[in-house]
């Protein structure tokens, strides 16, 4: 398999007038087109701000991180935000839905950006398959936890990513909407094909994926 993946010495350290805090510490990991892959580690070890470094979402202090052949070390904003448009989907732990748009305006934006056509109809198409298709147009306020979660799903596969980031998508939810979220997730990631990165606490999560890579206090551990 291509790599879509790589991580080369990564470091992210924040500073605060004389004072460094080291985050990740030489993270260094690979992940093939087509896989699975989970991180886990204890609250605090450095498990979002990984995933954000990955999404090209956030910036490495030292390193390199390359994306689907990509290098986002030294790309503007503009280009960053070019390069998660065609490449990445991300789901928060948090939802992220804007307040403001119906559930169908919230999965059609990425599809808006990307200047596409017909893009009602293939959002729609990804409500139904989420199982929201009679609630596209409710106002986030008048969805459930896992129905937000679920619209957050369908947006991050609107624009056809070709690797999905998701972190804690199980986070806020009880156990029964979990397994749906779960389940939709590997059966929208086998249907497209979509590289599935997933940062979790859920160990059951975790043992679904192909591969758990784990951190403590920003150091990959074995």
């Amino acid at each position: 398999m291509d790599t879509i993946l790589d991580l080369h010495q990564v470091s992210k350290i924040y500073k605060s007038g004389d004072r460094s805090l080291t985050v990740l510490d030489n993270i260094h990991f690979s992940v093939e087109a087509g896989s699975t892959m989970s991180i886990v580690g204890p609250s605090g070890s450095g498990k979002t701000t990984l995933l954000g470094l990955c999404a090209g979402l956030d910036r490495a202090t030292s390193g390199t991180v390359e994306l689907h052949g990509t290098k986002l070390n030294g790309l503007n904003e503009d280009q960053l935000a070019a390069v998660r448009n065609q490449y990445v989907g991300f789901i928060f732990q948090n939802f992220q839905l804007l307040p403001t748009l119906t559930a169908l305006e919230n999965v059609m934006v990425p599809l808006e950006l990307r200047g596409e056509r017909n893009i009602k109809s293939r959002a729609l198409d990804l409500l139904d398959k989420v199982g929201l298709g009679e609630r596209s147009h409710h106002y986030p306020t008048q969805l459930s936890g896992g129905e937000q979660q679920r619209v957050s799903l369908a947006r991050a596969f609107s624009n056809q990513p070709q690797i999905l980031f998701a972190d804690e998508p199980t986070g806020n939810l009880d156990a029964e909407t979990s397994e749906k979220v779960v389940k939709l997730l590997f059966d929208l990631n086998r249907e497209a094909g979509t590289t599935l990165v997933v940062v979790t606490h859920d160990l059951e999560l975790a043992a679904k994926t192909q591969r758990i890579i784990r951190i403590k206090g920003g150091k990959l551990v074995a």
